[in-house]
């Protein structure tokens, strides 16, 4: 029997575009968005336990247990099965916090991933992505493994397979509150959904918008601040204008770089006074499936 997993990975996601199609009655909102996984990873550590208790080794300050998405995660697990065992979680976050890069959405994804092996649940691939979707819009896709056209509230995926790509990413270092973002009058509601077709051959996923990224520049000055620095570097290096943008509701900016320039770009943006106070650069590799995409259903 499996005792301990340690160092599963979670990695971050970016919206490629986001566009907001609509909003149901009940007052969520229909998106269209690509979804792409990089290698910019928080790591999860499972410790099993055989008394049914459930708890973080480390929890994250001004985080309540209710709150906390992995713990949460492990909960609906026991809920849905009735398993009759326990889990320690131990977290070691990379992915800047409440930046629109799915940090805790990927996290509750793989102690979801993780809890199928360790407890021995064996579930299918779309039973945890049901159980996902109660977590947040977000966590379907981290489970669902792969780069991906996303429907629906985000829930509504198929494979939308990318060339690699590099990454350069600012994180703000403030956050934005999605549902604020999402309530606000400004909020274009109403943009048209691209060609299906041509998503799914690889192309034109850098020619839509993030519909949100207006109005989180709007609330956090940071945001536009950082857009800007990668605007003005995507100038310097001869990158098109078109690429920076916001991912999911803020506050992480980021621009796709060709790999002999990404060292060059990532200096200039940290030179200069370009970043505001608390920003932050990083770096990023596509990352085609998910590390656990298999092995959490063997």
């Amino acid at each position: 029997m499996i005792v301990e997993l340690r160092n599963l990975p979670a990695p971050a996601k970016l919206n490629l575009f986001l566009h907001v199609t609509g909003r149901r009655s009940d007052g969520y909102h229909l998106l269209e968005t690509v979804f792409e996984m990089i290698d910019l990873s928080d790591r999860v550590d499972l410790r099993l336990r055989h008394d049914g208790l459930i708890g973080r080794i480390n929890p994250l300050p001004g985080i309540a247990p209710e709150h906390d998405l992995t713990v949460r995660a492990a909960r609906l697990l026991v809920e849905h099965t009735g398993c009759a065992l326990g889990v320690d979680i131990g977290l070691n976050k990379r992915i800047p916090i409440g930046g629109g890069v799915g940090g805790g959405s990927s996290d509750a994804a793989t102690v979801l991933l993780g809890l199928n092996r360790l407890w021995s649940l064996g579930l299918t691939r779309d039973a945890l992505a049901q159980i996902g979707l109660r977590l947040g819009a977000d966590v379907p896709f981290f489970v669902f493994g792969q780069t991906a056209y996303a429907t629906g509230v985000g829930d509504q995926l198929q494979a939308c397979p990318q060339p690699p790509r590099r990454y350069v990413l600012i994180a703000p270092g403030v956050g934005v509150s999605t549902p604020r973002v999402f309530a606000d009058p400004c909020l274009t509601r109403d943009s048209k959904p691209l060609k299906i077709d041509s998503l799914l051959q690889g192309r034109l996923v850098f020619c839509g918008r993030n519909d949100l990224e207006p109005v989180a520049m709007r609330l956090e000055a940071s945001i536009e601040a950082a857009l800007t620095a990668l605007r003005e570097a995507a100038r310097r290096f001869e990158i098109a204008p078109e690429l920076p943008r916001m991912s999911g509701s803020g506050s992480t900016v980021f621009m796709p770089v060709p790999e002999d320039q990404l060292a060059a770009v990532v200096q200039f943006l940290e030179s200069g006074g370009r970043l505001g106070e608390g920003a932050s650069v990083h770096v990023g590799r596509t990352v085609a499936r998910h590390p656990l995409n298999s092995w959490a259903f063997v």
